[in-house]
C-alpha cells in the first residue's frame, strides 16, 4: 500500500485543527516581524548614539583648542580684549613718557597754583614792607634799608 501524493490527494483534517494551524502561523509571522522590527530599532538607536558619541568626543577635544570655531559672543569678547589691550599699551606709553592726559591736567593745575602762590607771596611781602615802613614813620624810627629783612619785627 504505497500512497502516492499528488495534486489531487485529499487530506482530512478537522476544521478546528485547520484554524489552529492558521492562527499559529499568523502569530508566528507576527512575532517574527515584531522581533525583526525591534532589532532594527535597536540597531538604528545604537548607530545614532555611536555617531553622537563620536561627534561629542570630537567636539570635547577640538572646541577648547579653537579648532571648531567659536561663538559670536566669544569673538566679540576677544575683539574687546584686544581693543582694551591696545588702549592699555597706549596709556602705559603716555604715562611712562609723562604725556598722559591726567598728568598734563595735573601739571597745568600745579603750574597755575605755583603762579598764584608766588603772586600771593610777593603781595604779602609788599604789604608787610609797607606796614613796617608805616610803623617806622609813625614811631620816628629810621626806616630800614632796602636790603634789610623785616622778619624780626
Amino acid at each position: 500500500m504505497a500512497t502516492k501524493i499528488n495534486e489531487g490527494t485529499e487530506v482530512a483534517l478537522p476544521l478546528r485543527n485547520m484554524i489552529s494551524l492558521i492562527a499559529a502561523a499568523s502569530i508566528a509571522t507576527w512575532a517574527y516581524f515584531g522581533i525583526v522590527e525591534r532589532l532594527n530599532n535597536l540597531e538604528t538607536s545604537q548607530t545614532m548614539m555611536k555617531s553622537d558619541l563620536e561627534h561629542n568626543t570630537e567636539f570635547r577635544i577640538k572646541w577648547p583648542r579653537g579648532e571648531m570655531g567659536s561663538l559670536p559672543a566669544d569673538s566679540e569678547q576677544f575683539m574687546m580684549i584686544e581693543h582694551l589691550a591696545a588702549e592699555l599699551e597706549k596709556l602705559t606709553t603716555e604715562i611712562e613718557s609723562g604725556e598722559a592726559p591726567f598728568d598734563q591736567q595735573q601739571k597745568l593745575q600745579i603750574d597755575f597754583m605755583l603762579k598764584r602762590i608766588e603772586n600771593l607771596e610777593a603781595t604779602h611781602e609788599k604789604i608787610r614792607n609797607d606796614i613796617m615802613d608805616l610803623i617806622h614813620s609813625n614811631s620816628n624810627m629810621r626806616p630800614p634799608s632796602a636790603n634789610q629783612d623785616h622778619s624780626g619785627h
